[in-house]
């Protein structure tokens, strides 16, 4: 990729940054973060980055300002001439999409996340607040009508629109990006067609342009030969997750042979990418000839290598797997909740296998994926009396159970169990199990 011969950032000062709002109020400072991206300085640069997600991507969420911004950080990602593009690319793909665990291990909804935000455009604002009264008067428990009533109480359907419109703006400034930015993975830093090819994956309008391209870098690739653990692992691992998350069942013949690579990190992808290929429904509602149920030796292959990664994990070398922001046990967690139809036992196994060997943020993930297996989708209010549980649930309770005090700190994790109606402390659910207090 050659230099742009034109400045990146032509045209940075005719925009009314100030006129824009991020999370800090006016957008006044971003022209100065832009242009300290371009400079020699790596602490500068990395300083201007983590303003940046601080105020045009501030905890998830984007403004009117994350929008005009895409196309300069676009720039800047395609010029070779420039330092750090592959976190430049990083940047970017939060602005689309915010946190990745949110379209795991699905992909990104996109036609859903119109739909939604035409309907709320139609909405009342009236409407919308008589239906999230109704919602917090179906509340099952006293303590789940006190969180629905605090949402109710803080809720403003203007603001919400004016959040999902920034939100739904920035993924159409990246979207519209994707033409140029797809030519990075043939770039010749690692680290930016990684980066790249993370970003592709959230596109699936732009699929009929980026799915050929990656899959010719994976047939570059071949099937892992050479070896685990160097650049082009990753790479090729991150190509396969993104295919996964673009294709259809079709692609299975493609993306089945990696399961056999010499290489763990292609064996992993791989199984995400197949698990969730054959679990995508064809345009009858049915899984494709050759998938799903109708080829149990490739479930089995996908699900031994999931229950694998729960176990132990890859450890890809350097640039990384940027998937769910690295949990590699995490996805294959999420990825194990799409094989519950055919394989529910072992997927709950496999995925409290994994639960008992994490701690803190790693295990919200993996707590999440156990509590859907075990239990179905969230539902507040009260489990049924421990006596009454199956093994399998009894030893995902006890597993949470015997999880360290610091994970137990965490408002995360309680959130994941208030959802599922588990107790939120740890010696209400040693209590609910049976065990002695710890």
């Amino acid at each position: 990729m050659r230099s742009t011969t034109t400045d990146p950032l032509d045209g940075l000062d005719a925009i009314d940054w100030a006129g824009l709002d991020h999370a800090y109020g006016g957008a006044g400072d971003v022209p100065g973060l832009l242009r300290a991206l371009c400079g020699p300085e790596e602490h500068e640069r990395g300083r201007a980055l983590g303003a940046l997600y601080g105020n045009i991507f501030h905890q998830g969420s984007r403004y009117p300002a994350s929008a005009v911004a895409v196309p300069f950080l676009a720039r800047l990602a395609v010029d070779s001439a420039l330092p750090g593009r592959a976190e430049v690319l990083g940047l970017l793909a939060s602005l689309a999409i915010g946190y990745d665990e949110a379209h795991l291990p699905a992909g990104v909804a996109i036609a859903q996340w119109r739909h939604e935000r035409a309907e709320l455009a139609a909405k009342d604002g009236a409407a919308v607040l008589a239906e999230l009264d109704a919602w917090v008067a179906a509340a099952p428990d006293e303590g789940e009508r006190r969180v629905r009533e605090f949402r109710r109480r803080t809720f403003d359907p203007d603001e919400h629109l004016r959040s999902v419109d920034a939100e739904l703006g920035a993924y159409d400034a990246v979207r519209t990006e994707v033409p140029r930015l797809a030519a990075l993975l043939a770039d010749g830093d690692a680290g930016v067609r990684a980066a790249t090819a993370y970003l592709l994956a959230w596109f699936p309008e732009q699929a009929p342009h980026t799915l050929p391209l990656l899959l010719a870098l994976l047939d570059a690739h071949g099937s892992g030969g050479e070896g685990a653990g160097g650049p082009d692992s990753s790479v090729a691992a991150t190509a396969l997750v993104a295919v996964g998350l673009l294709g259809d069942a079709p692609l299975v013949p493609r993306l089945r042979p990696f399961l056999a690579s010499p290489d763990g990190l292609l064996r992993w992808a791989a199984a995400v990418a197949l698990a969730r290929l054959t679990s995508t429904p064809t345009a009858t509602g049915t899984p494709a000839a050759g998938t799903g149920t109708a080829d149990r030796g490739l479930g089995a292959a996908v699900l031994t290598e999931l229950t694998a990664a729960e176990a132990a994990p890859p450890e890809p070398g350097a640039p990384g797997v940027a998937f769910h922001e690295g949990d590699l046990r995490g996805y294959a967690a999420a990825s194990l909740t799409l094989l519950a139809a055919d394989h529910p036992d072992e997927a709950l196994d496999a995925v409290v296998d994994g639960l008992a060997r994490t701690s803190g943020p790693a295990a919200f993930a993996v707590t999440a994926a156990a509590l859907r297996l075990a239990f179905g989708p969230p539902r507040p209010g009260p489990l049924p009396p421990f006596s009454e549980l199956d093994e399998r649930r009894r030893r995902l309770v006890r597993t949470l159970a015997g999880l360290d005090e610091p994970t137990w700190r965490w408002g995360n994790f309680l959130e994941i169990l208030r959802a599922w109606g588990l107790p939120q402390d740890r010696p209400a659910i040693r209590a609910y199990a049976g065990l002695p207090a710890a």
